[in-house]
């Protein structure tokens, strides 16, 4: 058990990316002349690639990006390792080397077993076979003997739950059903070492609870090895003991999960914000506004407290004012509206800039996306309207409890309490 199955040294990954030239930013045409000339020196240039056995890039300049910088981690036979970092970090990329997909630009990378990688929805996938055919293509891509794949045809279509649309083309899948399909047969391959990707998050709930559990029992009962990439950082730390922080294609943090997430969510953001241009006038008007979400990357768990900070500068002070919010769904439809009004809550009486905090003590709403809708105004005067600011989501956890959307009772589904704070400065 101590031998390492996955052992990375000194891997780096470098990509040339082409641009093109920005043009004078008066005139948006080119003349032929600089036309030609600019086509038969990147001619001249894709050639010398070719010679070279280089990547050939399109664009008139050539910029080299390192999506991985220097990357070395080892993992032991039968461990769960967990990857994290934002998007960009470099985790797809670092997958797609330890699959065999991509060549590292420089480094080493030595892998004890069969590889199994599930980095994408459908991979091996054809659309017009059915669900029947592709589970035996893909298992011949994956690695799998035609006997194999027999003997384990009924646990594979019991695992994906299927059954009644297995002689279907899966063109006409749901992405939920893909993806069951897929890392069915891609777990039943019964590798050495499993490589998964955040495709599971198509997946429902109960679903990837299966899915969790099945990783889990790859480790702990055949002791094979299994590298878990996820945003979700409640299904990071229940799998993995072990987990692997990327930043900006380096290691940032590598240790035990608890200590490698909680330097992640230091170095997240947990909040979604609206800055105002700075040339609004002396009008009254919001200058800055920020959702304080549960999760980084704006996400929001189900039934969790969450807070809306805005700042609304007034040079003058404001006759009766009026401050409203709606939040909106991605459907349109505003799901709360919540509103502070003076003289029931003062703001605005004097000069300067005022902070209004809007605390939900528990957030009940539909799982999807929103943003804020945002109405100022005084005595008979509409100040400023805002749309479409300060999106996040909203996930369900286990105490979610999904409904019907009924105008009506939109804004009963969420209770809320102000805190008014007049003449707080924005914190830059």
């Amino acid at each position: 058990m101590s031998e390492d199955a996955i052992v990375v040294q000194g891997l780096s990954k470098r990509y040339l990316v082409g641009h093109h030239k920005k043009t004078n930013q008066y005139y948006k045409y080119s003349s032929l002349r600089d036309v030609l000339g600019r086509e038969i020196k990147s001619l001249f240039r894709k050639t010398a690639d070719v010679v070279r056995g280089r990547q050939v890039v399109q664009g008139d300049e050539v910029e080299e990006f390192w999506a991985l910088t220097d990357i070395s981690f080892e993992v032991k036979r039968g461990e769960v390792l967990g990857i994290v970092g934002r998007n960009g970090a470099g985790k797809s990329t670092l997958l797609k080397i330890l699959s065999r997909i991509t060549e590292p630009t420089r480094g080493r990378v030595l892998l004890r077993g069969r590889v199994s990688s599930l980095l994408e929805v459908g991979t091996g996938f054809h659309p017009e076979l059915t669900g029947r055919e592709n589970v035996f293509l893909s298992g011949a891509i994956l690695g799998m003997a035609q006997h194999e794949i027999r003997r384990k045809f009924d646990e594979i279509v019991a695992f994906a739950e299927v059954e009644k649309f297995l002689d279907t083309p899966v063109k006409h899948y749901s992405s939920g059903m893909f993806v069951r399909l897929a890392f069915a047969v891609a777990a039943h391959l019964e590798p050495e070492i499993l490589i998964v990707d955040e495709v599971l998050a198509v997946g429902d709930t109960e679903f990837q609870k299966k899915c969790l559990g099945k990783m889990g029992d790859f480790s702990r009962h055949s002791g094979r090895t299994v590298l878990f990439v996820s945003h979700n950082i409640a299904s990071i730390s229940e799998l993995t003991h072990r987990a692997l922080l990327l930043e900006r294609g380096e290691v940032a943090a590598i240790g035990p999960t608890k200590e490698v997430v909680s330097k992640y969510i230091s170095i997240g953001r947990r909040h979604s914000s609206y800055i105002a241009q700075p040339t609004r006038g002396r009008l009254p008007h919001l200058s800055r506004a920020e959702v304080v979400t549960s999760d980084l990357n704006n996400v929001q768990r189900f039934g969790e407290p969450m807070e809306v900070r805005f700042w609304v500068r007034h040079e003058t002070p404001i006759s009766k004012a009026c401050f409203s919010f709606q939040i909106i769904n991605q459907f349109q439809q505003p799901a709360v509206h919540a509103w502070a009004l003076h003289p029931e809550v003062r703001f605005g009486n004097r000069e300067g800039e005022t902070l209004l905090v809007c605390k939900f003590p528990s957030v009940r709403l539909n799982v999807g996306q929103f943003h804020f809708r945002v109405v100022l105004s005084g005595f008979g005067e509409l100040f400023e309207t805002l749309d479409s600011i300060c999106p996040f989501e909203v996930i369900q956890t286990e105490q979610s409890r999904m409904w019907e959307w009924v105008p009506s009772d939109c804004t009963y589904h969420e209770k809320w309490h102000w805190a008014i704070l007049a003449g707080e400065p924005a914190d830059e």
